[in-house]
Protein backbone atom coordinates (compact mmCIF):
# COMPACT_ATOMS: atom_id res chain seq x y z
CA UNK A 1 0.00 0.00 0.00
CA UNK A 2 1.59 3.25 -0.89
CA UNK A 3 2.12 6.06 1.46
CA UNK A 4 0.36 8.64 -1.28
CA UNK A 5 -3.07 7.61 -0.17
CA UNK A 6 -2.64 8.17 4.07
CA UNK A 7 -0.79 11.39 3.45
CA UNK A 8 -3.99 12.72 1.82
CA UNK A 9 -5.88 11.25 4.80
CA UNK A 10 -7.37 11.91 8.25
CA UNK A 11 -8.33 9.04 10.44
CA UNK A 12 -10.44 10.02 13.76
CA UNK A 13 -12.47 7.78 15.98
CA UNK A 14 -16.09 8.96 15.42
CA UNK A 15 -18.47 10.49 18.24
CA UNK A 16 -22.20 11.52 17.84
CA UNK A 17 -21.03 14.34 15.70
CA UNK A 18 -20.30 12.18 13.04
CA UNK A 19 -23.62 10.67 12.78
CA UNK A 20 -24.48 11.49 9.39
CA UNK A 21 -21.01 10.67 7.44
CA UNK A 22 -20.67 7.41 9.18
CA UNK A 23 -24.45 6.62 8.59
CA UNK A 24 -24.17 7.22 4.61
CA UNK A 25 -20.51 4.78 4.77
CA UNK A 26 -22.86 2.11 6.66
CA UNK A 27 -25.61 1.89 4.43
CA UNK A 28 -23.15 2.00 1.29
CA UNK A 29 -21.38 -0.72 3.00
CA UNK A 30 -24.87 -2.75 4.07
CA UNK A 31 -25.47 -2.48 0.02
CA UNK A 32 -22.44 -3.94 -0.51
CA UNK A 33 -23.12 -6.97 0.91
CA UNK A 34 -26.81 -7.32 -0.75
CA UNK A 35 -28.80 -5.62 1.39
CA UNK A 36 -31.44 -2.85 0.71
CA UNK A 37 -30.84 0.83 1.50
CA UNK A 38 -32.20 1.57 4.87
CA UNK A 39 -30.82 5.07 5.61
CA UNK A 40 -33.31 5.44 8.75
CA UNK A 41 -32.58 2.35 10.35
CA UNK A 42 -28.53 2.75 9.42
CA UNK A 43 -28.68 6.26 11.39
CA UNK A 44 -30.91 4.26 14.33
CA UNK A 45 -28.32 1.65 14.73
CA UNK A 46 -25.01 4.22 14.39
CA UNK A 47 -26.60 5.74 16.56
CA UNK A 48 -27.19 3.49 19.16
CA UNK A 49 -24.13 2.38 18.65
CA UNK A 50 -21.91 5.55 19.37
CA UNK A 51 -24.54 6.54 21.96
CA UNK A 52 -24.09 4.06 24.14
CA UNK A 53 -20.39 3.65 23.61
CA UNK A 54 -20.95 -0.47 21.95
CA UNK A 55 -18.71 0.36 19.48
CA UNK A 56 -15.86 1.84 18.18
CA UNK A 57 -15.87 3.65 14.70
CA UNK A 58 -13.09 4.59 13.23
CA UNK A 59 -13.59 7.33 10.04
CA UNK A 60 -11.46 8.17 7.08
CA UNK A 61 -11.52 11.27 5.58
CA UNK A 62 -9.61 12.62 3.05
CA UNK A 63 -7.40 15.91 3.92
CA UNK A 64 -8.30 18.16 0.71
CA UNK A 65 -12.01 18.32 0.85
CA UNK A 66 -12.73 16.64 4.76
CA UNK A 67 -15.12 13.86 2.67
CA UNK A 68 -15.47 10.16 4.45
CA UNK A 69 -14.08 7.81 2.42
CA UNK A 70 -14.02 4.98 4.57
CA UNK A 71 -14.61 3.38 8.23
CA UNK A 72 -13.73 0.69 10.17
CA UNK A 73 -16.03 -0.64 13.26
CA UNK A 74 -15.00 -2.26 16.03
CA UNK A 75 -17.11 -4.40 19.16
CA UNK A 76 -15.58 -4.74 21.97
CA UNK A 77 -15.10 -8.55 23.56
CA UNK A 78 -13.36 -10.41 26.07
CA UNK A 79 -10.79 -13.61 26.39
CA UNK A 80 -11.86 -15.65 29.26
CA UNK A 81 -8.51 -17.81 29.25
CA UNK A 82 -6.30 -14.79 29.00
CA UNK A 83 -9.11 -12.54 31.20
CA UNK A 84 -8.43 -9.48 28.61
CA UNK A 85 -10.47 -7.78 26.71
CA UNK A 86 -10.19 -7.88 22.95
CA UNK A 87 -11.75 -6.42 19.74
CA UNK A 88 -13.72 -7.56 17.13
CA UNK A 89 -13.45 -5.62 13.95
CA UNK A 90 -16.46 -6.17 12.39
CA UNK A 91 -16.72 -4.21 9.35
CA UNK A 92 -14.18 -2.31 7.26
CA UNK A 93 -15.15 -0.12 4.09
CA UNK A 94 -13.93 2.01 1.62
CA UNK A 95 -15.87 3.65 -1.35
CA UNK A 96 -14.69 1.98 -4.12
CA UNK A 97 -13.57 5.46 -6.11
CA UNK A 98 -10.99 5.49 -2.91
CA UNK A 99 -9.71 2.12 -3.03
CA UNK A 100 -6.09 1.24 -3.42
CA UNK A 101 -4.81 4.04 -1.77
CA UNK A 102 -3.80 2.44 1.27
CA UNK A 103 -7.16 3.43 3.34
CA UNK A 104 -8.20 0.26 4.86
CA UNK A 105 -4.43 -0.03 5.74
CA UNK A 106 -5.19 3.54 7.50
CA UNK A 107 -7.66 1.98 9.31
CA UNK A 108 -6.36 -1.44 10.02
CA UNK A 109 -3.31 1.00 11.78
CA UNK A 110 -5.92 2.98 13.63
CA UNK A 111 -7.41 -0.32 14.80
CA UNK A 112 -3.91 -1.16 16.17
CA UNK A 113 -3.80 1.75 18.01
CA UNK A 114 -7.36 1.54 19.97
CA UNK A 115 -6.34 -2.49 20.87
CA UNK A 116 -2.58 -1.20 22.13
CA UNK A 117 -4.38 1.56 23.81
CA UNK A 118 -6.99 -0.07 25.39
CA UNK A 119 -4.57 -3.39 26.64
CA UNK A 120 -6.01 -5.71 24.19
CA UNK A 121 -4.86 -9.08 23.96
CA UNK A 122 -5.27 -8.33 20.22
CA UNK A 123 -8.29 -7.83 17.09
CA UNK A 124 -10.47 -10.63 15.80
CA UNK A 125 -12.08 -10.57 12.43
CA UNK A 126 -13.78 -12.32 9.56
CA UNK A 127 -13.70 -12.24 5.88
CA UNK A 128 -15.19 -14.33 3.09
CA UNK A 129 -13.44 -17.35 2.09
CA UNK A 130 -13.31 -15.59 -1.49
CA UNK A 131 -12.49 -12.18 -0.54
CA UNK A 132 -8.55 -12.58 -1.40
CA UNK A 133 -7.55 -9.08 -1.54
CA UNK A 134 -8.88 -8.53 2.23
CA UNK A 135 -7.41 -11.85 2.94
CA UNK A 136 -3.88 -10.94 1.69
CA UNK A 137 -4.16 -7.02 3.45
CA UNK A 138 -4.60 -9.10 6.77
CA UNK A 139 -1.87 -11.01 6.08
CA UNK A 140 0.24 -8.41 5.04
CA UNK A 141 -0.61 -6.65 8.59
CA UNK A 142 -0.13 -9.59 10.59
CA UNK A 143 -3.49 -11.65 11.04
CA UNK A 144 -3.24 -15.05 11.07
CA UNK A 145 -5.87 -17.19 9.87
CA UNK A 146 -7.40 -19.77 12.85
CA UNK A 147 -6.35 -23.34 12.13
CA UNK A 148 -7.16 -24.74 15.56
CA UNK A 149 -10.80 -23.54 16.67
CA UNK A 150 -14.25 -23.90 14.21
CA UNK A 151 -16.52 -21.02 14.42
CA UNK A 152 -20.23 -22.02 14.88
CA UNK A 153 -23.67 -19.57 14.44
CA UNK A 154 -26.89 -20.17 15.66
CA UNK A 155 -29.32 -17.96 14.25
CA UNK A 156 -32.37 -17.41 16.29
Amino acid sequence: MGMKGREGMNTIQATTEHLEEVTLLFDQYRIFYGQATDIVNARIFISDKLEHNESVILLAREREEGKAVGFAQMYPSFSSISMKKMWILNDLFVIEKYRRQGIAQSLLDEATNVARTTKAKGIELATASDNIQAQRLYEQNGYVQDEVYYHYFLEV
